[in-house]
C-alpha cells in the first residue's frame, strides 16, 4: 500500500501495518475494507492478479489462499521484505517484487485483475499508475481500487496532522469518487461501480456500533466515506478491432 514516488514514506514501513491490525478499531476497518474490496473483486480462483503496491503482503496472501495467481508490487524494499516473510511463514506461493507503480516491469496484458488498496494518498499525479495499470490488464481485465476518501472525519484528522507537522500526512492527498472515476475513465476503463465504506470516526466505540451497517449505507452514497473503492473493466476487444478495415 505504498506509493509510487518514493520509496520512503515517513512513518509508514510494515510495524506501522502491524500497529494498526493490532487495535481494535483497525481491526475492524481492515475487515470492512477488504469485505468490499473482495465484494467487487469476485471469484479470483484461478485469475492471474496484480496487488499493486502490496505493503507487507497481508492482502495479497488473501487472494493467493483463494486461489488466486497473484504478484505483489511495492516501492518499498522493506514492504517487499515483510511479504515476502510473510508468504514464507504462511507456506503461501506468490511473487513479490519492488517497482513503482508508474513504471511496471511487467509484461503488456498480463493480468486478469488489478487491486490496488491506498496507493494514491502520496501519488500527485496519478495519471501515469492508471496508465500502467491498464496496460497490464488483459483485455476484459477489471480494476478494484480502494482510496481514502477525501470528505469524512478520517480525511479530516489526518489534515490537522498535516498541519501539526505529520511528515507522513504532509504528503497525503485524498481523492473524491468523482476524481477516481475521471482518472480510470481517462484510462480507457469503463467504470462499473463505485462503493464507500468507513463512516464511522476513529473511535472504537463507533466502530463497533456502526460497523455492522457499514457496507449497506456504502451502496447508497460515498459521502462521509473514509474509504471509497471503484471497480472498472478494460474492453474485451480493442477498440481499433471495431473499425472497418
Amino acid at each position: 500500500m505504498d506509493a509510487n514516488q518514493s520509496c520512503a514514506i515517513p512513518g509508514l514501513g510494515p510495524e506501522t501495518y502491524a500497529r494498526w491490525r493490532g487495535s481494535d478499531v483497525g481491526a475492524i476497518t481492515d475487515e470492512l475494507e477488504w469485505r468490499l474490496i473482495l465484494e467487487l473483486a469476485g471469484d479470483v480462483k484461478n485469475r492471474r492478479v496484480l496487488d499493486l503496491g502490496c505493503g507487507d503482503g497481508a492482502f495479497a496472501l488473501a487472494l493467493a489462499q483463494r486461489g488466486a495467481l497473484v504478484t505483489g508490487i511495492d516501492a518499498s524494499p522493506d514492504m517487499v521484505g515483510a511479504a515476502r516473510a510473510r508468504a514464507a511463514a504462511d507456506k503461501v506461493e506468490a511473487t513479490f517484487q519492488v517497482a513503482t507503480a508508474d513504471q511496471l516491469p511487467l509484461p503488456t496484458g498480463r493480468f486478469d485483475l488489478v487491486v490496488a488498496i491506498t496507493i494514491l494518498c502520496f501519488v500527485g499525479d496519478a495519471t501515469p499508475v492508471f496508465g500502467e495499470i491498464a496496460r497490464v490488464l488483459a483485455p476484459g481485465g477489471r480494476l478494484v481500487i480502494g482510496e481514502l476518501g477525501k470528505w469524512s472525519t478520517w480525511a479530516a484528522a489526518r489534515r490537522v496532522r498535516a498541519w501539526c507537522g505529520s511528515p507522513m500526512w504532509r504528503r497525503g492527498r485524498f481523492r473524491t469518487s468523482g476524481e477516481l472515476r475521471a482518472l480510470a475513465e481517462a484510462a480507457g476503463l469503463a467504470v462499473e461501480s463505485v462503493r464507500g465504506a468507513v463512516y464511522y470516526p476513529r473511535w472504537t466505540p463507533a466502530a463497533r456500533l456502526m460497523g455492522r451497517f457499514d457496507l449497506e449505507l456504502g451502496r447508497l452514497t460515498t459521502v462521509g466515506a473514509g474509504f471509497v473503492a471503484l471497480a472498472a473493466a478494460k474492453a474485451a476487444v480493442p477498440v481499433s478491432a471495431h473499425r472497418p478495415a
